[in-house]
């Protein structure tokens, strides 16, 4: 794998808190989550704060900052409250995402173009502080435009429509993020990706060359329960690597 590419690993072990907190108590700690995911290959913790505590709790973050060296991703509302609780924390990263309360999980990407004197004071806000600001959204050239002009050095292209697609709507969805993937970079801005990503259909993603980062949690906390975090952890990295590896 000479001079192959490396592409980070962001796992997000929000859903680890989610059986904590289905029972109340303290098991499964996220934190112990985080220790495995540095020691399994990862590259960063990615972890959602969201406005009704269903997954992580406030006292997570501290504890997980504390816990492991890698970088925090704190994925989060564009809210005063979250804005308040990222400049306390002071992660490496904090990623805006669209928040409903009755969703399951985060649905589609956030609306940056029609949101922007919202985001503006916000972006601004954490950037001040030395976090760097990242934005969820879908592979549209109108969101990277937007992106482009808040000033954010990253955005995170959702890929829940590639994941979810079959077939030739597969084919276009990749070829979708690959040219927003493209678009990005080219403007500057570092190009993430994340949502329903599987050991299934991560490589075709993973290859895309401008790509920095991948954020996968459901799934591999999901697998977990069968074969262990570490291991599939390892899976994932060697997946991601694998394709990482193959010449364009």
């Amino acid at each position: 794998m000479t001079g192959a590419r490396k592409l980070r690993l962001g796992v997000n072990i929000d859903h680890v808190a989610t059986i904590r907190n289905a029972r109340g108590g303290d098991h499964p700690d996220p934190v112990r989550a985080a220790e495995i995911v540095a020691l399994a290959g990862g590259d960063g913790i990615t972890a959602h704060l969201r406005e009704d505590r269903r997954h992580i709790r406030d006292d997570d973050l501290a504890r997980i900052q504390a816990a492991t060296s890698l970088p925090l991703n704190l994925e989060m509302a564009a809210t005063d409250e979250m804005v308040e609780i990222a400049l306390r924390h002071r992660p490496h990263a904090a990623c805006i995402v669209p928040e409903r309360r009755e969703e399951r999980t985060t649905e589609g990407g956030l609306d940056a173009a029609g949101q922007h004197d919202r985001l503006t004071p916000i972006v601004a806000r954490l950037a001040d502080a030395g976090i760097r600001v990242s934005l969820f959204i879908a592979p549209e050239m109108r969101q990277i435009e937007a992106a482009l002009r808040l000033g954010v050095p990253v955005v995170e292209l959702q890929t829940g429509e590639y994941a979810h697609a079959e077939g030739e709507r597969r084919a276009t969805e990749l070829a979708r993020l690959a040219g927003m993937a493209a678009l990005a970079a080219k403007n500057g801005i570092e190009p993430h990706a994340g949502h329903g990503l599987t050991f299934e259909n991560v490589a075709p993603v993973a290859a895309i060359p401008q790509l920095a980062e991948l954020n996968i949690g459901h799934y591999l906390i999901g697998e977990a329960i069968f074969t262990g975090l570490d291991a599939a952890i390892r899976r994932m990295r060697a997946a991601i690597d694998a394709a990482c590896a193959v010449p364009a």
